[in-house]
């Protein structure tokens, strides 16, 4: 139990775990600052300006629908985005610093 504490204490310590951890953490607030201000922007014109989301665009279909829509699918896209980030970069320095490490 106590090789785990020192290993946690030295994975802490490593300059490239806090890089990590400081690019991983500046993504995310931009990735969640981004899906907020979708979602609130859409709250927003739901509530205040409605008319604006009933304007028909053809087939008995209304502008809010598509729009309603692209909300749902943005979610997706972040995520997907964060996914293939942490696949690609944040996994890559993970092993890289698990390495140095031991």
């Amino acid at each position: 139990m106590r090789a785990n504490a020192a290993l946690i204490e030295a994975i802490g310590r490593d300059p490239h775990f806090q890089t990590l951890v400081r690019r991983r953490t500046r993504f995310a607030l931009a990735l969640t600052a981004l899906t907020l201000i979708i979602y609130f922007g859409y709250i927003a014109i739901v509530a205040f300006a409605p008319q604006w989301l009933g304007v028909p665009i053809g087939g008995g279909m209304t502008l809010g629908i598509p729009i309603g829509l692209l909300v749902i699918i943005a979610a997706f896209v972040l995520t997907a985005l964060y996914v293939h980030r942490a696949n690609t970069q944040y996994d890559a320095l993970t092993r890289q610093i698990l390495e140095e490490i031991k």
